[in-house]
């Protein structure tokens, strides 16, 4: 299935010949049957003589509808511009031609109609049309004379859209999905309706989306799905669709709203912009964006939105929209002044997350990053901007991802939380964990370690592959689980002579731990007795309770001995210790594995 949009001046009969390719009417309200005059978007579809299926989005034409116009025609990938051969090119053809330039839709064909009438050589009218879209990118389109009336040329407008819809390339169905969506309505048993052109990915019945919306996203489920009023389990692109939504209500879904998936794009409500350069016009389009006024209207696929513009030069700007949109780098919009005759202007988002601008001479500065970046984004010139960004990021932002990077870029981390990484910040973090390090071996020797939580808060960098980064490019030691600077030597200082004294004693009666007036004699404090158990001096098997850190090796060696399974009373008269210190020694083998409880107060050697 392709879709195709049409577009062209008002009463340049777009929904004639429609009706003419498909045998349907793609007016649907009243009104426009009644005027004669299409207002809003009509829908038919047909077979093409080479079995292609062919959808039409018709769009109307008049100035007042622009808005509707550009719904239309925003998602669609292929147009049909109508130009009647009796009026020849008008104002709104150049209108719509450039908002189809504004979009980057880049294949079509050009229907000359009611050929019938015309009264002067079609040659001539072919030549001044091909003189006004000289440069664009449907420059070579083929301009086919064709008359809905009398049915002369029909055949031969669709051999020339079979030929243009073959230069199409396959949309991916296994992309990122993003459906506009152009109506939203309920059917009663059915519960709310919207439809849209599927340009990519691919809609399954049963799969979860999320509607983003002005309000906020919706939750929905995919109850029901149809094309070309059949009824499907699977689409895929490109098609038009009716997507039968269950969990959302239908005053809560409007045209412009978007159907995706969670957590695949960014919501935007700011960006950075460039202006795209197309014209039919007599003289090149002349729009600055630094001279238009800050109020502004921006279309994107089916949205229209407000948006408040600053412009950095003639050609780059920053937009704030009203209200968050699903976007990526590289989209097409479409912006107009309200109330004013300046023709449209194009633009193509460089940068979903631009920085802030709050110093002096920081909206020149920008102006020079942005007039330095290619069209479609630099998503190195942001991991180095940002010192580190996630794949996942870069991948909702549209960005492509170089399959070499260069020596200043290192991706660190698994698929799922993969990240890109500035070399120089990785340093610059290094050298902020190697202070810290310094500082607090300077101000606690007998304690100069950081843990892991602690390196994450001095550098900013939450665990994970990126701080394991920083830990190695430092200078830091990593033991026992938390970090030292490689210089800070662990030293006890001026409790070194009393550990030595404990050791001494403790090496004649390994099972009498000090008790705690002995540990004041010594001047070993709690903060002491840390630093000597950190350094495998000693050994706390509870608070107060000390050993060298061979005692259970030794204790296992008397217990070996006892009849199985031996008492806590046995186990405390083979040590010659009491039972302040039997127990927890008991408790401390328990959790290592060498002996087992089998019964209260009643224990084995495990073998």
């Amino acid at each position: 299935m392709f879709v195709v949009a049409t577009a062209g001046h008002v009463d340049h009969g777009k929904s004639t010949l429609v009706n003419a390719l498909t045998g349907m009417e793609p007016d649907r309200w009243e009104e426009e049957k009644r005027r004669g005059l299409t207002i809003d978007l009509g829908f038919a579809w047909t077979k093409l003589p080479s079995g292609r299926e062919v959808s039409f989005v018709d769009v109307p034409g008049h100035e007042r509808f622009l808005t509707n116009m550009v719904a239309g025609v925003g998602p669609a990938p292929v147009v049909c511009f109508v130009v009647a051969a009796d009026q020849g090119w008008q104002e709104q053809s150049t209108d719509h031609f450039d908002a189809i330039g504004a979009l980057g839709i880049e294949h079509g064909i050009i229907a000359l109609t009611r050929c019938d009438l015309a009264t002067e050589a079609l040659e001539t009218i072919t030549a001044n049309i091909r003189e006004r879209i000289h440069g664009t990118a449907l420059a070579n389109a083929p301009i086919v004379p064709v008359s809905a009336r009398t049915g002369e040329g029909i055949t031969d407008l669709k051999t020339a859209l079979d030929d243009a819809l073959a230069q199409v390339p396959a949309p991916d169905p296994a992309a990122r999905l993003r459906m506009w969506i152009d109506r939203a309505f309920s059917i009663t048993g059915a519960g709310t309706v919207v439809t849209g052109t599927l340009a990519a990915g691919t809609l399954s019945v049963g799969d979860e989306l999320t509607v983003q919306s002005p309000e906020g996203p919706i939750t929905a489920v995919i109850r029901g799905l149809q094309s070309r009023n059949q009824s499907v389990n699977r689409a895929a692109p490109a098609n038009r669709v009716a997507v039968n939504l269950r969990g959302v209500p239908t005053e809560s879904v409007h045209r412009g709203d978007a159907l995706t998936r969670a957590d695949q794009w960014v919501l935007a409500d700011e960006f950075d912009a460039r202006q795209l350069h197309f014209s039919t016009r007599s003289v090149e389009q002349t729009t600055k964006l630094d001279q238009l006024p800050d109020e502004v209207m921006l279309h994107i696929g089916t949205a229209c939105v407000h948006g408040h513009l600053r412009g950095f030069d003639t050609e780059h700007a920053r937009l704030k929209l009203a209200h968050p949109l699903p976007l990526q780098v590289g989209d097409r919009l479409i912006l107009r002044v309200p109330g004013s005759e300046l023709p449209i202007t194009g633009l193509e988002i460089l940068d979903l997350d631009p920085p802030e601008l709050t110093r002096r001479g920081a909206g020149k500065a920008r102006q020079a990053e942005l007039v330095a970046l290619p069209s479609g984004g630099d998503a190195l010139a942001h991991v180095r901007r940002r010192n580190r960004v996630s794949v996942a990021e870069l991948q909702r932002q549209g960005l492509q991802i170089p399959t070499e990077l260069p020596a200043d870029i290192v991706l660190l981390g698994a698929a799922a939380s993969a990240e890109l990484v500035d070399r120089a910040a990785l340093k610059t973090w290094a050298s902020l964990l190697d202070e810290a390090l310094q500082a607090q071996a300077a101000a606690d020797p007998l304690s100069p370690w950081l843990t892991r939580t602690r390196a994450s808060h001095v550098t900013g960098v939450d665990s994970g592959a990126v701080l394991d980064a920083i830990i190695t490019a430092s200078s830091a030691v990593l033991e026992q689980g938390k970090l030292r600077h490689r210089d800070a030597t662990p030293s006890l200082g001026t409790a070194e002579a009393s550990v030595a004294q404990l050791e001494a004693r403790l090496a004649t009666e390994p099972f009498a731990a000090p008790e705690a007036d002995e540990l004041a004699a010594l001047n070993l404090g709690a903060k002491e007795l840390a630093a000597a158990t950190e350094q495998g001096r000693l050994l706390r098997l509870a608070d107060g309770i000390v050993l060298l850190p061979k005692a259970p090796a030794m204790a296992m060696r008397e217990l070996v001995q006892l009849e199985q399974p031996f008492t806590t009373s046995a186990a405390r008269q083979a040590l010659g210790t009491t039972r302040r210190v039997a127990i927890p020694l008991l408790e401390y083998l328990d959790s290592r594995g060498w002996t087992r409880q089998e019964s209260p107060g009643k224990r084995v050697v495990v073998r």
